[in-house]
């Protein structure tokens, strides 16, 4: 009877195991693709991790991209996208903070953010950067070379 129920066990475990849908790696998006950035101007390389969402996922179809980015008001910087993203999904979400990487879909650009700032009509949160708001304090209009993360 021991062997029996062993064998139940271990079929039902692996059954089990077989069956189940594969959960996604934090980091990646439920297609497998990376979900994080690696965004280059001046003499700062830094990323930025990207949440599972449409709008993400279309960022991510369309590097690598050669964008500039360029001051914008008094908390942000921005970069024009060659072509508008998806807005599917997308909603008022709370928590902004310095730090935040948004698509503004009105505009279709991203938005940098490295003072604080509240969610405003048409900004959709893609993620975070990596390792804090340093590079976005340099003044001025730059380049930006923007590529995926194996």
């Amino acid at each position: 009877m021991g062997i029996s129920v062993t064998r139940r066990w271990w079929l039902g475990a692996t059954i089990a195991v077989v069956a189940a849908p594969a959960s996604p790696r934090a980091g990646r998006s439920s297609r497998g693709q990376a979900m994080q950035l690696r965004f280059t101007f001046d003499t700062h390389d830094f990323t930025a991790t990207l949440g599972d969402t449409p709008t993400a996922r279309d960022l991510m179809s369309m590097l690598p991209l050669d964008l500039t980015i360029e001051d914008y008001s008094t908390n942000e910087k921005i970069a024009h996208l060659p072509r508008r993203l998806t807005d599917a999904g997308s909603g008022p979400f709370q928590g902004e903070a310095a730090g935040d990487l948004c698509y503004f879909a009105p505009w279709g650009n991203l938005a940098f953010f490295y003072k604080g700032y509240r969610y405003s009509r048409g900004l959709i949160r893609l993620g975070r950067l990596d390792g804090g708001i340093g590079p976005l304090l340099t003044r001025g209009s730059f380049p930006l070379s923007v590529q995926g993360l194996p």
